[in-house]
């Protein structure tokens, strides 16, 4: 799965003042991030403010974005869920002929254990031939999927072919790596542990800041795949400060505001989220105009 490794990033879905998908803005968001060494592009992830984009908007978003990717790069559709029979149904029912691989987050509120979400993953897998990305992010999920569930889906289902690990938590990340099958793929959804995931043995990242920064992101993680530390660190200490500040109060309500600063897209998100407060987009302005 060799599509899938590098720099991912999680697209935000612009909105105008009315709150309305801002198309034009994705365009030029999808267009910047090819330009600037991006190697994948996930949609309708966490960060596209996926719970509030209604089935309709979804499927504009879809086709805007591979309109524009022209056949570029790859692209990984987020689809997922609590409800694992609508999981299973949306996946049947989605065309994905234009898409390359589906993240497929933990199921969220239900709190299953771990064989729940080793019954929700199987029967996910068998109802695409997709190479499917597990997705466990606990700080959203309100349950962590643990390492050990994770490898036995890696081990039991072929087009179950990586993870991307958003737990924030070293030591998992390092039982991942210690116990994964050769081929499979850990993909940090951690943007400040990203550089030293790809450099004890992952495959980069997925990652929420890398939109705003493919350029320097993208690099970063080279050298972790590299092995070059001392470079790949030199580009990370510049960039910790940000990645501070974007998750700072929400996401995407963050990096809403650093694209603002880029000229990219609005700060506007919607309902219940609300945009980055006056004193934070006055510290994300201050570094983006000295970055």
């Amino acid at each position: 799965m060799q599509k899938f490794i590098g720099t991912g990033v999680a697209l935000i879905t612009p909105f105008k003042n009315d709150l309305s998908v801002d198309f034009e803005a994705l365009k030029k968001l999808v267009n910047y991030n090819i330009d600037n060494g991006t190697d994948y592009l996930v949609i309708n992830g966490t960060t596209a403010e996926s719970a509030t984009i209604s089935k309709e908007e979804r499927q504009q978003i879809i086709e805007l974005i591979v309109t524009t990717n022209n056949n570029r790069l790859p692209l990984v559709l987020g689809i997922g869920g609590n409800n694992t029979l609508e999981v299973v149904k949306d996946i049947k029912n989605t065309d994905l002929t234009n898409i390359d691989g589906i993240l497929s987050v933990a199921p969220y509120y239900s709190k299953p254990t771990q064989e729940g979400f080793y019954q929700h993953f199987k029967a996910i897998s068998a109802a695409t031939e997709k190479p499917i990305i597990l997705y466990n992010v606990p700080g959203r999920t309100a349950k962590n999927m643990d390492a050990a569930t994770t490898i036995r889906l890696a081990k039991d289902f072929k087009n179950i072919v990586g993870i991307k690990e958003a737990g924030n938590n070293t030591q998992q990340y390092l039982e991942l790596l210690r116990d994964k099958p050769e081929d499979f793929l850990v993909i940090s959804g951690d943007d400040d542990l990203a550089l030293g995931v790809t450099l004890a043995g992952g495959s980069g990242v997925i990652s929420v800041i890398g939109q705003a920064f493919p350029k320097q992101f993208s690099t970063m993680i080279n050298c972790g795949l590299e092995g070059k530390n001392k470079e790949g660190y030199a580009i990370h200490f510049k960039m910790m400060e940000i990645i501070d500040l974007i998750f700072a109060e929400n996401n995407p309500a963050g990096i809403k505001s650093v694209l603002n600063e880029l000229n990219i897209s609005s700060t506007n998100v919607r309902l219940p989220l609300v945009p980055a407060s006056d004193e934070l987009q006055h510290k994300i302005k201050n570094f983006v105009n000295n970055f």
